[in-house]
């Protein structure tokens, strides 16, 4: 069962994985590292096939352009952007936001189609002459043209929760909304960014996962149209909490959203084998020492899970898919890639980078 933006319950329109591109072909892989490069790793062998130096320091997310031919990465060192071309992996244009007397803060964001501008949720800090002045967390405009911010508004009240400035962004395909998916779905205009809705579906949270980057990985390659993940719902009476899956059709506002189970503790986004049959995510429970963490497998033609396992927690790390879809990584903030069979769950490898990889994430250079 699923239900529809009025709320009425409908069938599981399942048929729509089906209807999914299929994207199958391997491709090199873009992940940020310490303290101021992205490695391209060559997925067949997990060697590194190129270091390219970023000028504007350390990667905090990375961003495919829905029509893959650019990579978008934002740094931290100095409020920086950087563009580069997918096939060569040269850069196209950079640039740093920072001055003398105001920094930048933002974590990621999403271009609009036509790549003139990046969306974000951004702070400013002003060094004053006796103190220094933090805003707002504010929605942003950057003109990646000018190589400036072109436009803020600060985020209404109910929406600037904890970590919001860190939400998952989508953008419609005609660029006019804009997504933000954390502790509700908010839907704004990207022209004045006025909240248009507000939908009470959550992401589910993932203490030490995903917490830099804003997606865009390989749930973007699959549809640029639609955007499917994991959410928590919670009922009205008892407030239980339950987690499925939903469908946002990014152009007509519209979502479904198929109830799987009682949410578990915390949990990372789905991730989509190219045939669209099968997803996986990771799951955690407890916290330091008694944190146990779990892969799940689902059939996404039934939308049950049919399997999962174990393995080792680390404090934080991200988590992957080839693209192929056979192989599960597990990354971020350590030195190696461990890759895991999709099909029977198990350790099969691990990758060493030689380099301290960031939480930026990771997406495919094609």
């Amino acid at each position: 069962m699923t239900h529809s933006r009025s709320g009425k319950p409908f069938r599981l329109a399942g048929l729509l994985l089906a209807a999914l591109p299929v994207t199958a072909s391997a491709a090199p892989m873009v992940m940020g590292t310490y303290p101021d490069k992205l490695f391209v790793v060559d997925e067949a062998t997990g060697k590194i096939a190129e270091h390219i130096k970023l000028d504007t320091g350390l990667p905090t997310s990375l961003r495919l352009s829905n029509d893959h031919k650019r990579i978008y990465v934002t740094t931290i060192t100095t409020g920086g952007i950087e563009v580069l071309d997918t096939a060569t992996r040269k850069v196209l244009n950079k640039f740093s936001l920072n001055t003398p007397t105001t920094k930048y803060r933002f974590t990621g964001g999403v271009p609009d189609p036509t790549g003139r501008y990046f969306y974000t949720i951004m702070m400013t800090i002003d060094k004053a002459v006796d103190r220094y002045k933090v805003s707002k967390w504010q929605y942003a405009t950057i003109d990646l043209a000018q190589k400036k911010v072109v436009k803020t508004v600060d985020l209404a009240d109910e929406d600037n929760a904890l970590n919001a400035a860190r939400a998952n962004m989508m953008i419609s395909p005609d660029g006019k909304l804009l997504y933000l998916f954390r502790d509700k779905v908010v839907i704004l205009n990207t022209s004045d960014f006025k909240v248009v809705d507000r939908i009470d579906m959550a992401k589910p949270e993932g203490a030490g996962l995903e917490h830099t980057s804003f997606g865009g990985g390989v749930e973007l390659l699959r549809n640029n149209d639609e955007y499917v993940s994991l959410f928590t719902a919670a009922d009205p009476y008892i407030h239980n909490k339950i987690f499925g899956i939903g469908r946002f059709k990014l152009a007509s506002k519209t979502f479904d959203f198929t109830p799987i189970g009682p949410a578990p503790y915390q949990m990372a986004g789905l991730q989509i084998t190219p045939d669209s049959k099968d997803g996986y995510t990771v799951t955690t429970q407890g916290t330091t020492g008694n944190k146990r963490c779990e892969i799940w497998h689902f059939d996404l033609g039934t939308n049950k899970v049919v399997d999962k396992a174990e393995f080792p927690c680390r404090s934080r790390f991200q988590f992957g898919m080839s693209s192929d879809g056979k192989k599960l990584y597990i990354y971020g903030a350590s030195y190696d890639i461990e890759v895991y069979d999709a099909k029977t769950l198990k350790w099969d490898k691990t990758w060493n980078l030689d380099a301290d990889a960031t939480m930026a994430g990771l997406v495919y250079a094609q």
